[in-house]
């Protein structure tokens, strides 16, 4: 570290590092539990205008409650819910996590309602509330595209009014720790200019959300780069779930969703040949059983093992590693489309999106189907340069939208490292290998409360110490290799070769390979740049991530979720689940030479966790 370089130093109660959902709810939470304990918010980019919760939307964008009246009613409907969030992960979440989350709901949806978040209401003044995938009954809430927007601020202005210190503009680069390995605070770099500040707390909550970047195609903002994950792993906390990572067909121009009424208007899906690729790719189907799997794949987005419809992600994902791209093209019918050869099931279910019989006008094109159950989609993205109407073609490709794992908490958001505690995406276990479509903003409120409360529980019996500027800024050095590479050359090299081998379609020798060669690049390491040390930062970060995911993919020799494992590279089908040696976890943790995984017993239903041999 140059000798010139200083540190300031602060010093609070508790320290929350994030800006979203799960962050505001964790220093909310933290206040109202002790008014007169300070509290310091610390974001990368501007509160309120960086992150997922701030910058997210989708057609219909939910948040999942049990509320007193939804299906099938009673005071334990919330118990179904429950079921279905362990049900759908696979039963390798922790049991009693997924209970907190669909218990607690109701109280979570209460607390943004009271803080006039406007949610969508029927008629006679009840919440609305719709099916989502992996759900039994009609749980999602919204208020439109822009539901966790909606979230963000309402929480934002409660904040405002409390005397919470927000820092924006500061990028959280690791942790320091006690003599006994309990976290005592962090180093925060300006954005801006790169001073450095070392901020000493009695207890730190994580919520820095998701780790996108690790990948080239993806839909998170530029801040989401694994700094939550990366600090976790370097302290000593364990991470779980890693592997499973919800990947869905995006338009690469707009970022969308190329989900329901995209998928269930039944487009061309073609490559830059223009030729029709997916007969190639499910060879044993017919031409009707291939348009009814795509319509399904509307109400699947995410890839999953179980749903059929992540053949049409193997199918694109192996025409882009043959170099080509891929489009919906929304001119023209399929080759063989008949309307009428559809299963009735899936006629009935276009009808009522529709809300109308179907009619002849139905047949002419994907463009007037789309017209019929989504006009307001094809505006959208004509005002961001993608004109159905005048042909233009949707460019798709898989990308990266949610990190169903992270860092491993326990019933009270705590991580196996005193003081530190984590919610929201940064989180993991809380979620298995899927996850119910509204249950990632829910889980924010639940988990963001509790963490808020438990980290100003510790620090009452906990009152944070003193830090020593100098070991922030040891700390900081420690991330990087004098010669190391540039930033941008570290970055670039991963989402390359993480996107290849660690993206949809899996296999044992393309992430052998891709292991051995981020082992690699981690011997070389990050080069310093003080020009832009948040970027260098993010880079080590990134690096860390990559290397986490990627050795839990590769431990896990089956299919499940969204993990899709091959036997080969030119394999079509999944390996399918094995219930008998994987419904269990994998976790990481940080060791000499890199980080190690351990395979353990979930939560169970009725158990409490065992370790399993590896």
């Amino acid at each position: 570290m140059p000798q010139d370089l200083a540190a300031a130093y602060e010093q609070t109660g508790v320290l929350i590092i994030g800006g979203g959902g799960a962050a505001l709810r964790a220093a909310l939470a933290a206040y109202d539990a002790d008014p007169a304990l300070e509290i310091t918010l610390v974001t990368k980019g501007a509160l309120g205008a960086s992150g997922v919760t701030a910058t997210a939307c989708s057609d219909r964008m939910a948040f999942h409650a049990t509320l007193s009246h939804t299906p099938p009613g009673g005071p334990d409907a919330w118990r179904y819910h429950a079921d279905d969030i362990y049900t759908i992960g696979g039963q390798v979440s922790d049991a009693d996590l997924a209970r907190i989350l669909a218990h607690d709901a109701a109280e979570a949806f209460a607390y943004l309602d009271a803080l006039g978040v406007p949610w969508a209401r029927r008629p006679d003044g009840t919440v609305d509330q719709f099916l989502t995938d992996g759900s039994l009954y009609p749980r999602a809430c919204y208020t439109g595209p822009y539901t966790a927007n909606d979230i963000e601020a309402a929480l934002l202005k409660r904040l405002q009014s409390t005397p919470v210190r927000v820092l924006d503009h500061q990028m959280a680069a690791d942790l320091v720790l006690d003599a006994a390995g309990a976290v005592r605070g962090a180093v925060l770099v300006s954005e801006t200019d790169g001073a450095v500040t070392v901020i000493g707390a009695g207890a730190v909550v994580l919520a820095t959300g998701g780790a996108g970047h690790v990948f080239a195609t993806n839909v998170f903002p530029p801040d989401c780069t694994g700094d939550g994950y990366a600090m976790a792993y370097r302290a000593g906390a364990e991470l779980v779930n890693l592997e499973f990572i919800q990947i869905g067909l995006c338009s690469t121009v707009t970022g969308l969703a190329c989900s329901g009424s995209m998928m269930r208007s039944l487009p061309r899906v073609i490559n830059d040949r223009g030729q029709e690729f997916l007969p190639e790719y499910m060879p044993d189907t017919t031409p009707a059983q291939q348009h009814a799997v795509l319509f399904l794949k509307g109400a699947s987005w995410p890839v999953s093992q179980r749903d059929p419809s992540h053949q049409i992600d193997v199918a694109v994902t192996r025409e882009l590693a043959a170099g080509r791209r891929v489009y919906l093209d929304y001119r023209s019918n399929p080759d063989s489309f008949d309307l009428d050869a559809l299963p009735a099931e899936i006629r009935a279910r276009y009808a009522q999106e529709k809300g109308a019989p179907i009619s002849q006008s139905d047949a002419t094109s994907p463009l007037e189907r789309l017209l019929a159950i989504n006009r307001p989609s094809v505006q959208w993205l004509a005002e961001r340069g993608v004109n159905l109407e005048a042909g233009d073609l949707l460019e798709i490709a898989p990308a990266v939208q949610h990190f169903q794992g992270g860092v491993k908490i326990r019933t009270k958001a705590d991580t196996t490292v005193p003081g530190l505690y984590a919610a929201g995406e940064t989180a993991g276990g809380q979620h298995g290998a899927n996850r119910p479509g509204g249950n990632a903003l829910l889980d924010s409120q639940v988990f963001g409360r509790i963490a808020g409360e438990s980290a100003a529980r510790y620090v009452g019996a906990h009152p944070a110490g003193p830090v020593d500027p100098n070991e922030g800024l040891a700390k900081l050095d420690q991330l990087f290799v004098a010669g190391g590479r540039p930033a941008d050359s570290v970055m670039a090299e991963v989402q390359q070769r993480m996107s290849t081998a660690c993206g949809v379609c899996r296999t044992g020798t393309g992430l052998r390979q891709v292991l051995d060669d981020l082992q690699k690049l981690a011997q070389q390491g990050v080069r310093r740049d003080d020009a832009a040390l948040t970027r260098s930062i993010e880079a080590a970060n990134i690096l860390v991530v990559a290397r986490t995911v990627a050795l839990a993919a590769l431990q896990r020799d089956e299919s499940r979720g969204p993990h899709l494992r091959f036997a080969t590279k030119d394999s079509l089908r999944p390996l399918p689940p094995d219930e008998e040696r994987w419904s269990r976890y994998i976790v990481i943790r940080r060791a000499e030479g890199g980080p190690v995984a351990t395979v353990m017993e979930p939560v169970r239903p009725e158990t409490g966790p065992e370790r399993a041999s590896c």
